[in-house]
């Protein structure tokens, strides 16, 4: 029975080990045995994942106590995400799978040709194996960094939501603002015609021109109350607060190119973790060694035991060239990601100026437009023009300012979708 004490010592070790060790890329837990506010956080005895900690060093690029930061703040502290969970679903896997180094145990209960209960414990040892053991510990470990970028995109998607939210409520608010301004000055001209057609100095067609104008523009400021309206609600129930409407300018130094995005550090952690599941795949097609040692009712003994995870086949040869071409498989699709993360970033580069170029434009426009609007109210107050010469100049006046609050804001939201991409709306140690 010495064999069996040993055996049992063996796996009581195994057991304790098992109990204590740290999980890899987990945060470090305090006294009070609570941990580190961060999902990136990892410990300083575990190896260190190059990945998680580039995530855990992002900084968002929002100014720091700008309204547009407090809503950030707000929607990552509100949040509870299924990616987060299966952030920890994927370190609890790289747990389990860090300890396949060391000997299993194998309990066997069964009943003989005579109808007796035979029962022995097995201890495996494995002593060569093509590197399987080591590629399901890479591949485990790769699979959190998938879970930890996946669960950065999640996050920055959803603070650019949240600020989304905010900033077209600020739109509504302004252009419905706007169209009440607007409004008010056309029923002014509206009480001129007025006095015209009851004085018999202009046609009843006249009055209808202004009135469809005027409910043109009543009903574009009742669509920009309803955004803004919309917009509010659904951030107040996204994030449980409300905002101060106080418009601001951003402006978001993003990078001058796409090679920090969140999609290509996800396809290499994908690449990695498909390579290391070729690699397991490869060594289930080959033999491995294992001492083991057995204990039981009807005695104990000790051996190597050479087997096959997979059983051998006429399509084996096919299935291990399968295997390598999966890993090239792998590599390219990084490159196509990369290449997509280029022409997004590109195409979005280019929208961008292109906002900031109509921005412009509407404001050189609508300042062109007022001037000449001040023009043509003067004469009519001079009796040089008709009411209805005026009118249309302030109708281009009023789409002119519309468009420049379009524009404008457009450019925000261009900026909030770049930075998301690039995961630069939240700091990596506030996730």
């Amino acid at each position: 029975m010495d064999l069996a004490r040993r055996i049992s010592a063996v796996a009581l070790l195994c057991s304790l080990t098992a109990c204590g060790m740290p999980i890899p890329g987990a945060a470090p837990k305090g006294q009070d045995g609570t941990g580190s506010q961060s999902n990136f956080a990892q410990n300083q005895d575990a190896p260190q994942s190059e990945v998680i900690s580039t995530l855990m060093n992002r900084r968002s690029l929002l100014q720091r106590g700008s309204v547009y930061s407090q809503v950030a703040t707000s929607a990552l502290t509100g949040s509870a995400r299924a990616s987060e969970a299966a952030l920890i679903s994927a370190r609890l896997r790289a747990e389990a799978k860090s300890k396949n180094w060391l000997p299993g145990l194998r309990p066997s209960v069964s009943l003989n040709d005579l109808g007796e209960m035979v029962a022995s414990l097995l201890l495996e040892q494995v002593l060569f194996d093509n590197g399987r053991r080591k590629a399901e510990r890479a591949f485990a470990a790769a699979d959190v960094e998938v879970a930890a970028v996946s669960l950065s995109e999640d996050m920055n998607n959803r603070v650019q939501t949240a600020l989304s939210l905010y900033v077209s409520g600020l739109r509504g608010d302004e252009k419905a603002a706007y169209s009440y301004r607007a409004i008010r000055t056309m029923r002014d001209f509206e009480r001129v015609v007025v006095g015209r057609v009851n004085g018999g100095v202009s046609d009843r067609s006249d009055l209808n021109v202004v009135q469809s104008k005027i409910s043109g523009v009543e009903s574009a400021m009742a669509t920009a109350n309803d955004a803004a309206r919309t917009a509010r609600a659904e951030l107040a129930a996204m994030t449980g607060h409300e905002f101060d409407a106080a418009p601001q300018r951003l402006e978001l130094a993003l990078p001058p190119d796409g090679s920090d995005y969140l999609s290509v550090l996800k396809a290499k952690s994908e690449a990695t973790r498909t390579i290391e599941e070729a690699k397991m795949e490869r060594a289930g097609l080959l033999p491995q060694v294992s001492a083991t040692g057995q204990v039981g009712s009807e005695g104990s003994g000790a051996g190597l035991l050479v087997n096959l995870s997979e059983p051998l086949g006429l399509g084996t040869p096919a299935a291990l060239q399968a295997v390598e071409a999966s890993k090239e498989a792998a590599l390219r699709r990084i490159g196509e990601v990369e290449e997509d993360a280029r022409r997004e970033y590109s195409r979005e580069i280019q929208r961008l100026n292109s906002y900031r170029r109509q921005e412009k434009e509407a404001l050189a426009l609508s300042r062109s437009s007022r001037e000449t609007y001040d023009l043509f109210k003067k004469q009519f107050e001079a009796g040089q023009r008709p009411v209805m010469d005026v009118i249309p100049i302030y109708e281009e006046l009023v789409k002119r300012e519309q468009a420049y609050i379009d524009a404008k804001y457009e450019v925000i939201l261009i900026q909030l979708a770049l930075a998301a991409s690039l995961g630069l709306l939240a700091d990596g140690d506030k996730i």
